[in-house]
């Protein structure tokens, strides 16, 4: 994967599509105003927010290609890689974009709320979804947020200012992604279902012959989820981590290999651990018996 762009700084992006540049850490961009712009694949040393009236098909976002259609907005922090690589061809878009330094932020309201800001931890399939109501929202605040840049640089506490509409931005995406999260929350039955479903298939296949135990990763990315937004779902529904509900999963497959008469290394070998001694560690911890134990104790019945 060749990076066509990096975005060191809040300008650079700005710089590359010939927007306007407006404060030395922050980048508002009306991409009704640029015109037809380049496709870049993009690696971000800055905080973003890109809401687009639609994303390029083919979009690589995290861990994988984003495939939403219209009407969303993606968030990205230090570090991550998004965009589209430069094929040739140049398209014109509509919507906003928000990018903004680290150093800005240091000691700031913003800076002590970043935790809490879930949508910067999105990966493949998880852009927030705006309503019309929600996207005409956040374009006032971003249009709001460049006058200020525009017209009132010397003014008075301008830096704070500024923050202030940064902070009233991303809180407005959050409030936008704890709708979504509802949302999705109700459905939860579903994804345990889906969750349930492929840890089964896991097994199936054979999978954890090569790789191991199933990971929260790797089930999250079968959901189209990222890790973290499964872990909401999850604990909301269960009052569980999905690292918990995995063991449980493997603990109820390890209890019918045991009664199946199967040696412990067998069990072992079958449930994907790399050693015999991790396999009975982990069931006496679930447990409070070790495979033995509990074959002995069930055999008594």
């Amino acid at each position: 994967m060749t990076i066509d762009l990096y975005i060191n700084e809040a300008n650079d992006y700005a710089r590359d599509i010939g927007a306007p540049v407006y404060h030395p850490h922050v980048s508002v961009i009306h991409y009704d105003e640029v015109g037809a712009i380049r496709h870049t694949l993009n690696r971000t040393g800055c905080y973003g927010i890109f809401m687009q009236e639609e994303f390029p098909e083919g979009l690589v976002y995290g861990i994988g290609t984003y495939h939403e259609g219209d009407g969303s907005l993606i968030a990205f922090s230090p570090g991550q890689i998004g965009g589209k690589p430069d094929d040739g061809t140049r398209r014109q878009y509509h919507g906003w974009v928000l990018l903004f330094d680290s150093q800005f932020i240091q000691g700031s309201a913003i800076e002590q709320r970043l935790d809490g800001y879930q949508f910067f931890s999105y990966h493949s399939n998880e852009a927030l979804v705006l309503t019309a109501q929600e996207k005409d929202a956040l374009a006032q605040l971003m249009a709001n947020l460049r006058r200020e840049l525009a017209t009132q640089a010397q003014a008075l506490g301008h830096d704070d200012i500024v923050r202030d509409h940064i902070l009233l931005i991303l809180d407005y995406c959050n409030r936008f992604y704890m709708r979504q999260f509802k949302e999705m929350t109700a459905q939860g039955s579903d994804i345990l279902s889906r969750f349930q479903q492929v840890l089964t298939d896991y097994y199936a296949r054979g999978m954890q012959r090569a790789n191991g135990l199933p990971s929260v990763k790797f089930c999250a990315s079968e959901l189209c989820l990222s890790p973290s937004y499964l872990g909401d779902i999850i604990r909301d529904a269960l009052g569980e981590s999905p690292k918990d509900y995995i063991r449980s999963f493997v603990v109820m497959r390890a209890k019918s290999l045991i009664l199946s008469g199967r040696s412990i290394v067998q069990v072992s070998e079958d449930l994907g651990f790399e050693y015999p001694q991790h396999f009975t560690r982990m069931f006496k911890n679930a447990t409070g018996q070790t495979p033995r134990q509990f074959f002995d104790s069930q055999r008594k019945r």
